[in-house]
């Protein structure tokens, strides 16, 4: 029971639950919450970070902010507004944000948009042959605009094809890393872990996942026959600049577009390995972009193929990501 003197922490608590559905890199779900009274801070967890695949710890910090928008919407789904005030410490740059909670009625739209945090999964498979209407990606555009972000969808042939290129690139330069492979082989394909990509979401032939466009892991369980034409739509997260503040809102920028998806029924997959690269980066930011702006994220978007829906990928248990604020 709320009201407006108190914040019923068991809320709180069952709010960052459905947060910690939010994609990270790997799924190695690299956030603690530090849970005040009234107030949940965001910090990077750095005993997480995954340093042979994100060297500059900039996929840590989109995951992060993912996390972040995934909490503000199963809070105000919960009937708790919250301010926000992002990098609200200097002194501490792992400090990402810090979230003021006062009472507000949930309304439709909101629990609507909760809804789909169960649903989304990050889907590795090719998608069918059907063109995303351009009223979804224009909504899509709006909803990361709304989070200050750009959006933008690689239609044209030529930057597409260099696109689909640098992830390539990309892949193989990555593969070429013993560290890189060592790392990618210990945060996926397991069977019973509560972090990492489990096997079960993950394809058999890694080299055809996502029509050789999302990101080798280890082996899986998925079965999809070779060589049908992929539909997938590939759209193009990126930010003016491109220091922690960006990183963090283009993550909230990917929640805000992928629940959005997830309403209009797409399924959606997002990809950072051409940007791990700093090669590939930049020809992602000249050649894709047009120089004018820093790319964050690519997001696969599409129609999934017929069968059973993806289980969902584990968390580990809510507990070990929460402190109490010492007062």
């Amino acid at each position: 029971m709320m009201t407006t003197n108190h914040i019923d922490q068991r809320t709180v608590r069952t709010a960052l639950a459905l947060a910690a559905r939010a994609p990270s890199i790997h799924n190695s779900q690299p956030w603690r919450w530090v849970v005040g009274p009234r107030s949940v801070h965001l910090y990077a967890d750095l005993r997480r970070w995954l340093p042979a695949t994100d060297a500059q710890g900039r996929d840590l910090i989109v995951s992060c902010g993912a996390a972040l928008h995934h909490l503000r919407v199963a809070l105000a789904a919960a009937g708790l507004a919250s301010s926000l005030r992002r990098m609200p410490n200097p002194t501490e740059p792992n400090h990402l944000a810090a979230l003021e909670l006062h009472p507000r009625p949930a309304g439709d739209a909101e629990l609507a948009l909760a809804a789909a945090i169960s649903r989304r999964r990050t889907d590795r498979r090719r998608f069918v042959d059907w063109e995303v209407p351009a009223a979804f990606i224009d909504e899509l555009i709006e909803r990361a605009a709304g989070q200050g972000v750009l959006l933008r969808a690689v239609t044209e042939a030529a930057p597409r094809a260099r696109l689909v290129a640098a992830i390539r690139e990309a892949a193989e330069i990555q593969e070429g890393d013993a560290a890189y492979r060592t790392e990618t082989a210990v945060w996926s394909g397991g069977y019973a872990d509560v972090d990492g990509v489990p096997a079960a979401n993950l394809l058999r032939d890694p080299v055809a996942t996502g029509a050789g466009t999302a990101r080798r892991f280890s082996e899986g369980l998925i079965e999809q026959t070779a060589g049908d034409p992929d539909g997938a739509a590939l759209l193009m997260l990126a930010t003016a600049s491109d220091d922690t503040l960006a990183q963090l809102r283009a993550g909230e920028a990917l929640s805000a577009v992928l629940l959005h998806a997830t309403t209009l029924g797409l399924a959606t997959c997002p990809l950072s390995q051409p940007l791990e690269v700093g090669s590939t980066r930049q020809v992602v930011q000249d050649e894709v972009l047009g120089g004018s702006a820093v790319p964050q994220l690519v997001v696969r978007a599409g129609w999934a193929p017929a069968g059973a829906p993806l289980p969902p990928t584990p968390r580990r248990p809510i507990d070990e990501t929460i402190e109490r604020l010492q007062v």
